[in-house]
């Protein structure tokens, strides 16, 4: 219970952060999106991006495998993008994730944005994922919130110095990564879903 506890009080004494957080990467997602309806060009240019990168190869190599699917997306958002992306960075400068993931959902909004049909019916089903998806990142990055104001105002927390408010950060990220763990499953779970079987019904009709 205190697993599901302790999260929850930490979220409630920094409300307003996690509020703050949610617009912004809501904000910037929304940025994207409109930046590529008014410019379709960075639309096109990102997916020819991924293109060359080999990520939309790979996710149409995954298709047939909804278990597999599942589970290289639940790597790379924990992975690639809440690990690598947010948390590292944080632990090193102050913050540092919270810019790195702000460019990133810029992007997202990019690759997202309904430039077309195809893209616009997608999204109908897919709303659902960025949602959960969006609300796991911003459990992390309230977490490299905390680690850094910690970090640079010890008296805040009431640690005597920097290395014990650094570690109480950190265990505030440990505590916050257990929720977005778990919204991190259901997002993958449900991501493979309704890319392999209820988007191709709306595209299809």
């Amino acid at each position: 219970m205190r697993a599901l506890h302790r999260p929850f009080q930490i979220i409630r004494a920094h409300l307003g952060a996690y509020l703050a957080i949610n617009a912004l990467v809501f904000g910037l997602f929304f940025a994207g999106t409109a930046a590529a309806l008014l410019f379709p060009e960075l639309h096109t240019a990102h997916l020819d991006s991924m293109q060359r990168n080999g990520t939309t190869g790979l996710v149409t190599s995954l298709l047939s495998n909804a278990w597999l699917f599942s589970l290289t997306i639940f790597a790379v958002n924990t992975l690639t993008v809440g690990l690598a992306t947010i948390l590292l960075p944080s632990m090193a400068v102050p913050f540092a994730g919270i810019a790195l993931f702000g460019h990133r959902v810029f992007t997202i909004g990019l690759a997202l944005a309904p430039v077309d049909r195809t893209t616009a019916l997608t999204m109908v089903p897919h709303s659902l994922t960025v949602l959960i998806e969006f609300q796991a990142y911003a459990l992390l990055l309230l977490g490299a919130y905390l680690l850094g104001r910690s970090w640079i105002r010890p008296g805040a927390v009431g640690a005597p110095n920097r290395r014990r408010a650094y570690l109480h950060g950190l265990r505030q990220i440990a505590w916050l990564s257990l929720p977005a763990l778990a919204l991190f499953v259901i997002g993958a779970l449900y991501e493979a879903f309704e890319v392999i079987y209820l988007v191709p019904p709306l595209l299809a009709g």
